[in-house]
């Protein structure tokens, strides 16, 4: 099947807002790729993780640096999708001595196959940056409208398996929508093969999280690394795997972990935790420490003596050849208690508000992100965020100043979006750039801040439009972190817009002193 097929249907999804007309596309692709002449399940399974903006070997070891010199593009289409495949899997294979340089020779003789748009979008899925993906719940209809089975089975299938892909693999290589439906139902967690991690909503307090007269379970929320452990096998056959969020396989970086986890008395398991950097006195290290402790491949041993981690377990998916994704919370917690009490996150089961928020200020005393309010019925979701779990942390506004916008893309297309956000240095009187966002905006606000930003503009470079710093906004942040990127150094973490304050000026926007005084305890 050819590549370019899979990219027009990308743009045509990318083009329109109507959600119909973006399942429609998604199953016609789909049903392509599964009824084409001598075409492999496997091609089904990579077509609809490319249509997700995915890649099946999640990381290549290529960065964008890596893409900078690119051969001249093809005038012909003919990259297939199956050819794309096999050169991704080769590229995520390489390692040893001269490794940059194979891989730089591995990436020039893809991308000289490839036209002007396949290049764009194999830079684009290579990099994390591709924006014309289909959202989960689109794909997973389109899945379904494929195989013609309702879209429940296709929902629960991908919550056992861990991946959209694998599942419309299965669905879509049966004959009859029955069988397609026995098939779906069929598939099983597989330990070894990661499940896309459940996630929280959010909630601004303590109280607005619980539910009225039921109990709740309060745990930490730790500012770590979220990682998903596979154990299984037994003395020297022993295995332990550890994937991240994105579900990248960080098992050789961190022996430490493994180590302990593989001492565990459990025969097979699926756990879910928190990887973190500590300081001597217990409290956490900024979150770069750990991310970098993470990120880093680079003489493990050395790094373990400099930098431990410490493992918190929050959940169980799996125990010895039981699975128990659907079984209610409170009974998950007792068998993760039963396998590892020492490694338990900190939580307390109460019904009362007073308690609970008790808890949550000793939490972020002691240089924590805040809590998770846990329903004690609710079942492991994985991949879905919803009301079974509900993070609280301290929010903190501010009000900024804009420097600059950068226009959109996808359904922003047209509209000016991601903004530039400056806060006042008190010792020079400058604005100082703290961080972008794009976060917070309805269709409404874009409308207006396009109007009133392009009414404002100074000059442009590419796709920024730059401004005169004349508009305060309200943005609500969860914190800072160091950074050299930005000349404050220092940078928003999760920063969204609350509103635009036209009653202000900027000389009462908040200064960059402040801004520190009031998150940079952890820094």
């Amino acid at each position: 099947m050819l590549l370019g097929q899979v990219i027009e249907t990308s743009a045509a999804v990318a083009a329109t807002r109507s959600r119909t007309a973006k399942v429609t596309l998604l199953a016609q692709t789909l049903l392509h790729a599964a009824r084409e002449p001598d075409v492999s399940a496997r091609t089904v399974e990579v077509v609809a993780d490319y249509l997700a903006g995915t890649l099946p070997q999640r990381r290549l070891g290529v960065s964008w640096r890596g893409l900078q010199e690119l051969p001249p593009a093809s005038d012909e289409a003919r990259l297939t999708v199956e050819h794309t495949d096999a050169a991704f899997t080769a590229l995520a294979g390489l390692s040893g001595d001269g490794v940059a340089a194979r891989r730089r020779h591995a990436v020039h003789d893809l991308f000289a196959r490839a036209t002007a748009q396949e290049q764009r979008w194999l830079s684009g899925v290579v990099t994390g940056e591709l924006r014309q993906g289909a959202s989960d719940g689109v794909l997973l209809q389109a899945v379904a409208r494929a195989a013609e089975v309702d879209e429940a089975s296709v929902r629960a299938a991908v919550m056992r398996a861990g991946d959209t892909g694998v599942v419309a693999r299965v669905a879509l290589s049966a004959v009859h929508p029955q069988e397609a439906k026995a098939a779906l139902s069929a598939v099983s967690l597989q330990v070894g093969r990661p499940l896309r991690p459940m996630l929280a909503g959010s909630s601004p307090t303590v109280p607005e999280a619980m539910r009225a007269g039921q109990s709740v379970a309060v745990e930490r929320k730790l500012d770590g690394i979220r990682v998903q452990a596979h154990l299984w096998g037994d003395g020297e056959e022993r295995q332990v795997r550890l994937y991240t969020r994105t579900l990248e396989d960080i098992t050789d970086r961190v022996p430490e972990v493994t180590e302990e986890l593989a001492a565990l008395p459990v025969r097979t398991a699926v756990l879910d935790g928190e990887l973190i950097a500590l300081r001597a006195d217990g409290r956490p290290e900024p979150f770069q420490v750990t991310g970098a402790r993470t990120a880093s491949s680079a003489d493990p041993e050395h790094l373990r003596a400099t930098v431990p981690l410490t493992t918190v377990l929050f959940d169980v998916m799996h125990r010895d050849g039981e699975d128990l994704l659907e079984r209610p919370a409170g009974e998950r917690w007792e068998a993760l208690i039963s396998i590892a009490a020492h490694l338990t996150v900190p939580r307390l089961v109460t019904a009362d508000p007073g308690a609970a928020q008790a808890f949550f200020a000793a939490q972020v005393a002691g240089g924590h992100e805040g809590v998770v309010v846990k329903s004690v019925q609710a079942p492991y979701a994985a991949g879905r965020r919803g009301e079974g779990w509900v993070k609280v942390k301290p929010r903190h506004t501010f009000d900024l100043v804009v420097l600059a916008v950068e226009w959109g893309s996808g359904r922003r297309t047209g509209l000016l979006s991601n903004i530039h956000l400056a806060a006042r240095d008190e010792r020079s009187g400058d604005l100082v750039m703290l961080g972008k966002t794009f976060k917070g905006m309805t269709d409404e606000v874009l409308r207006w801040q396009t109007e009133r930003f392009l009414a404002l503009q100074t000059h442009r470079s590419g796709h920024v439009v730059h401004v005169r710093p004349e508009q305060v906004v309200e943005v609500a942040v969860d914190g800072i972190q160091r950074s050299r990127r930005y000349p404050g150094g220092i940078a928003l973490r999760f920063a969204r817009v609350v509103g635009y304050r036209d009653d202000k000026g900027v000389q009462e926007a908040d200064s960059l002193q402040h801004v520190i005084a009031t998150c940079g305890s952890g820094l």
